[in-house]
């Protein structure tokens, strides 16, 4: 160890098999640039492109970097095999998003519980952890060899949900014993990145949009029930089929939270709810198994919230 602890941040990391790359002093943002016209002796500070071909593994390298200024230490995910789940806090007024409101979250973990609690998995905080200066947390785990996954943002309606980023390959995260804004990245959580469970590459894993039979509004049958009902059948899975990629979920929760008052009244039968919306959804590119999770939680909901019986 030296008298240099950012030096010996990144020298821990490098002994990991994690490839680091300098930060900008008490930054997140990188310090090297792809440029011919940046000096051997140190980092550039005139850009940031490049960190992720320049990430090393080579102790005199960071040695030589890290005695040049009291740069942060930029981990680079991919090249280290690691999937890094930043579980955020929101920031002061912000609210959850339609799809989470009524989920009773506050930041990035209790989504992460619940999604957890979704899937019937136990949350996955048996692995290397580092607390944040905002309060958050980086969980790390060992990426799956089986597909190449990419970075995630919670905050753009795609990955996991409200307050999670994903850094995968493309992406680095602020390593522990870092320093931004005077505040410390600290080792919450030591020992060894586990495997990242499955049910979470399932959710991270791009899905291909399935090659079915587009889904036909006027294949329900119309039953012994009022025209309206019908027509919200119809309207519903239209706005599900139709629904773009990072609406998708909340198109289809809120098609099946209209429709389980329906249900909760009789007018409809749910199993016919159930398989409309999972035929809308999979034209919209969901997979079966996404589909049914989401309308199950979301009819469950609406039955339980909404009046029964003709009164209503």
């Amino acid at each position: 160890m030296t008298g240099n602890p950012l030096l010996n941040a990144a020298l821990n990391a490098v002994e990991r098999g994690w490839r680091v790359f300098p930060l900008l002093p008490h930054s997140k943002r990188p310090a090297l640039h792809a440029s011919a016209t940046c000096p051997r002796t140190g980092p550039c500070t005139t850009g940031h492109q490049g960190w992720e071909q320049r990430a090393t593994l080579d102790p005199d390298t960071v040695r030589r970097t890290w005695s040049h200024a009291p740069y942060g230490v930029g981990l680079a995910t991919g090249p280290s095999g690691l999937v890094v789940i930043d579980l955020d806090t929101p920031k002061p007024g912000a609210a959850p998003p339609p799809e989470w409101a009524d989920e009773q979250v506050e930041n990035g973990f209790d989504v992460l519980f619940a999604l957890s609690q979704r899937n019937h998995r136990p949350f996955p905080d048996g692995t290397y952890t580092v607390t944040t200066p905002s309060g958050g947390l980086h969980l790390y785990f060992t990426a799956p060899a089986e597909v190449e996954l990419r970075n995630t943002a919670g905050h753009h309606g795609s990955g996991l949900g409200w307050l999670i980023d994903t850094r995968a390959g493309g992406g680095y995260v602020v390593a522990a014993g870092s320093v931004v804004d005077g505040r410390r990245y600290e080792v919450g959580r030591g020992g060894d990145p586990a495997p990242l469970p499955d049910w979470i590459t399932r959710l991270l894993t791009p899905q291909p949009r399935p090659s079915t039979t587009p889904f036909r509004l006027d294949s329900w049958r119309q039953g012994n029930r009022p025209a309206y009902v019908d027509a919200a059948l119809r309207n519903e899975t239209a706005n599900v089929a139709g629904a773009p990629e990072g609406s998708r979920n909340w198109a289809l929760t809120r098609a099946a939270r209209a429709l389980g008052r329906f249900v909760a009244n009789g007018k409809l039968d749910r199993a016919e709810v159930e398989g409309a919306l999972k035929g809308a959804a999979e034209t919209a590119g969901l997979t079966a198994r996404e589909a049914d999770a989401t309308i199950t939680n979301a009819l469950n909901w609406s039955i339980a919230n909404n009046p029964t019986g003709d009164a209503a």
